[in-house]
This record gives structure tokens, sequence and C-alpha cells, in this order.
């Protein structure tokens, strides 16, 4: 068995169904308003617009912002690139809030409150702490502490994510796992010296479609399928 003291998560994808959460939220939501729009796909290329906006602050070609900010800024883009009527700023700020309210997978919960009796166990999340707060309320996830970008000012794959993160909890880099369903977080995590576990999240992007290639057998230390088969491999 893995020796570690703690267990670090990503958030969106790997703990919570980032996807299914926002089309389903946006459907009802828009119903209510009287507003049409194709959903899914807005919610995929707001997915997709993420990553190259925390680049833009990790390059330094913009000035610290915390998520719902880049969040903020990618909806208005898309709106208009997408021609959605009706959504004023109060809409947008509905529809970024929306974000801090995901539903977790149907293993999340239950895998974590089994990790909790053995390990000390927390988010390591782009997400900001007072939006990991709203989510760890709404979703009833039972973390011990909480660790959003804003801590550090930095985002992953940035290395003072995972080596703050793992300073704050008391323990040296391979005293502690990153679980995640995304191997460019994990590869970047087992750089600085953490141990990892891989999630399979099949259905993280819709079905069949998959934005980074499964990992190979070996590339981590850990390969599941879901947190409770986690729990169950280090004996929670």
């Amino acid at each position: 068995m893995i020796a570690v003291r703690a267990l670090l998560f990503d958030t969106f994808g790997t703990v919570v169904d980032w996807r299914g959460g926002l089309i389903s939220r946006l459907d009802e939501w828009g119903k209510a308003r009287g507003i049409a729009a194709d959903w899914p796909n807005l919610v995929d290329r707001w997915r997709m617009a993420y990553p190259p906006s925390m680049q833009r602050v990790r390059t330094g070609e913009r000035e610290w912002a915390v998520l719902d900010v880049l969040q903020r800024e990618s909806l208005q883009q898309l709106v208009i690139e997408l021609g959605i009527p009706g959504l004023d700023d109060t809409a947008a700020d509905e529809m970024v809030r929306m974000w801090h309210e995901l539903p977790p997978w149907p293993d999340s919960v239950a895998g974590l409150q089994r990790l909790r009796t053995r390990y000390v166990i927390a988010p390591l999340s782009n997400g900001q702490v007072a939006l990991l707060v709203r989510m760890a309320k709404t979703a009833g996830l039972p973390w011990d502490a909480i660790f959003g970008a804003d801590l550090f000012r930095h985002y992953k794959p940035d290395p003072e994510t995972y080596f703050g993160a793992t300073s704050l909890l008391g323990c040296e880099p391979h005293e502690v796992m990153l679980v995640a369903s995304h191997p460019s977080d994990l590869d970047a995590a087992a750089k600085c010296g953490l141990r990892t576990c891989h999630v399979s999240r099949p259905l993280e992007y819709g079905a069949g479609r998959m934005v980074e290639a499964t990992p190979e057998p070996g590339r981590f230390d850990m390969t599941v399928d879901s947190l409770e088969a986690l729990a169950s491999a280090l004996g929670c």
C-alpha cells in the first residue's frame, strides 16, 4: 500500500460533474427566463476557454484574477459569438455562480467520507476558496481543508500550487497524493514529487468525447475508476 498522509483532489471533472451539472442548470434556468440556447455547445466552449484564460495569467499577459472573473470574461465573449439574447450583467453573474454549485459524481461523497477516516483530504483546485467552500456546502463534500488558487495566486500546473498545498498541510511532497482525472495535472504534480492517482471519468466531456488521452499503464502510482475504488485500494 502507498504510504501517504494526505490526499489532494482536483475538483472540476474529478470530484464534480461540471458538464452535466451546468447543462442541467442552464436548461432549467433558461426556461424560467424565456432564454433559448444550445446550452451543451455553450458549456463545452466555455470549458475550452478555461485553460487559455488561466494561461494568460500564468504567463503574465494578464494580471492576477480569480476564476470567477476569468469565467465571466470568457462567457461575455461567447455570448457575443453565439448570439445568445437576453443575457445582461445579472444573468451573467448567475451563470458564473453555477460553477459554485456543481453536482458530485455518484461515487464522490461516499468515497471521500471513507478516505477521510484515514487521510487528510482537501481539494487543490483552480477555483478560488469562496467557490470551493460554497461547492462543498451544496454538494456535501467533507473536506478537512480547502486549497484554492487564490491562496497561492497561481494556477495549476504552476509548481507553487502543489508545493504550497503540501507545505500548508505540514507534509513533504512525497507524503501527499494528488487524485485527478486529468493526466496533465498529475504529470505536473509528479514533477513536484507528489504521488499520483488517476481517476477515470469517461463522461466528463460527454459520452465518447476525450480531451486528454487515456494514460498508459504505470504512468501514475495508482489508477482507479471511482473514489470508492480508491478508498478500497487504500484500505479505507
